[in-house]
Parts: C-alpha cells; structure tokens; sequence
C-alpha cells in the first residue's frame, strides 16, 4: 500500500499524537559543516527584500532568499510537528532579517507527511503563491495547537469525511478540522481551498513525493536540516544558529 493510501485511510482522529511521536529537535548536530570565513552580505535588487523572493524547486520544496546564495539551508518539516513549530518560533525573525535578507542564506522548506491532516495541511499551504507559503507555514506552526485541538474534537466528522467521493474527501476533511475556516482568515477563500484539494492528483504527489525523499535522503523525523547538503539531523535553533555561522553566514 502506498504512503498515500496509508495516510487517507487512516484514522485521522489522533493527528497530533502521531506526529508529536515522529518528531523532535536537538542541539546536537550529526553531520558536518566546513568551517568557512565569513561571506559578505549581498545585496537584493532596489527596492527588495530577500526574504521577498520566492520559488518552487525541483523536490516541490518552497524556497524564500537569494537564489545563489551561497548557503543553502533546507528544512524537512511536518506542518502537525509541535518541534517544527518551536522551531519556527524561535527562528523565523532572525532567521529572515539576519541570514535570509543578507543574501548569503536561502532557505527551503519541504514537507514531510506524518498523518491524514498534515496532508491536507501541506496542500493548503500550497493553494496560493509561492510567496505565500512560508507565511501560511508559519501561521499554521504558530497556532498548532488550537489546531490540532478542533482537529481532534470531532472524529465523526472525520471519518465521515473520508466517506466522501475522492473529489470531495480532503476538503471534507479541512471542513471537519477547522482548516477551511482558518486559511480563509488568511487568504486562501474557500472556493479556492476545495479547489485544491478537490485535485486528488496533488494531494497524492506531496505524499509520494514524502515518502520518496525521506527514504532517498534519509530523513527519520522533523525538523531535519541540511546545510549545502549535509544532513545534519533534527536540531533546534540553538544547535542550528552556530552551524550557519560556521558555514560563513554572520
């Protein structure tokens, strides 16, 4: 069975258990950074912020910075994750206005889908623009756990919604958890949510796409970073912030 089918007719009703489970963060790195010199900041074009540039990369990561810059941070993230989202508390200001804004740090984020409405979450925050995304991420990581709270509140609901035709399925789901209501509180109208996750074909590809890179790069839980390519395993922004520092963004 695929990660696909596994995640979509799974009992939704315990989301946040499943993914608290999966997930965690450590001031320990297990890979390695070079020690580089310090890189100079580089400039944005008139009028910009790097943080304002945005882009979908080739492993459907979402990537907000420069596009040269010349270190390159990658997150795994699962958007259910309550390390993500202390992750994402701690780190994305100075994360955005010291690194990513001075051109030498750009910083994407994949998902990684540890249950049925981590999915349906990963395709919401892909239902507007590319520059949308990382707000939208850290909208959801900043409320997760009113979130996870009405997701969790009424399984008949859920289950019932993963009764639905498969065009309706995840939207009666997004209905069910509260999601509907809250991404059309920032932004993403509700026509446009169903419209999303109507397209059964997108939803699947994010978890095929999941289940396919964590084998493939070998990611056990979330949050994990990779720095130019270095695995460094989950880490927290305390065990993060010296390893860019050491890859020669001050």
């Amino acid at each position: 069975m695929t990660i696909f089918r596994r995640i979509t007719f799974a009992t939704l009703a315990a989301p946040l258990a499943l993914s608290l489970a999966a997930c965690g963060g450590s001031e320990t790195p297990e890979g390695e950074v070079a020690q580089s010199e310090a890189i100079a900041k580089i400039p944005a074009p008139a009028g910009q912020e790097w943080s304002d540039t945005a882009r979908v990369t080739e492993y459907d990561g979402y990537v907000i910075g420069n596009p040269d810059a010349p270190v390159k941070l990658i997150e795994y993230a699962s958007l259910t994750c309550g390390a993500c989202a202390a992750f994402s508390t701690d780190a994305s200001e100075i994360l955005r206005n010291k690194y990513i804004n001075s051109g030498v740090v750009s910083y994407e984020i994949r998902n990684q889908v540890h249950n049925g409405v981590d999915l349906v979450l990963a395709r919401l925050v892909r239902c507007g623009q590319p520059e949308s995304f990382h707000p939208l991420a850290e909208q959801v990581w900043a409320n997760l756990a009113p979130l996870m709270e009405r997701a969790q509140a009424n399984p008949q609901a859920l289950e019932a919604a993963m009764k639905l035709p498969e065009n309706q399925r995840f939207a009666g789901v997004a209905q069910a958890a509260g999601l509907t209501e809250f991404f059309a509180a920032r932004g993403i109208s509700t026509d446009q949510a169903n419209s999303c996750l109507a397209d059964n074909a997108s939803v699947q590809a994010i978890a095929d796409r999941s289940e396919k890179q964590s084998t493939e790069f070998d990611v056990t839980g979330t949050p994990t970073f990779f720095i130019n390519g270095n695995n460094l395993g989950s880490l927290n922004w305390a065990g993060l912030e010296p390893m860019l520092q050491r890859a020669g963004a001050r």
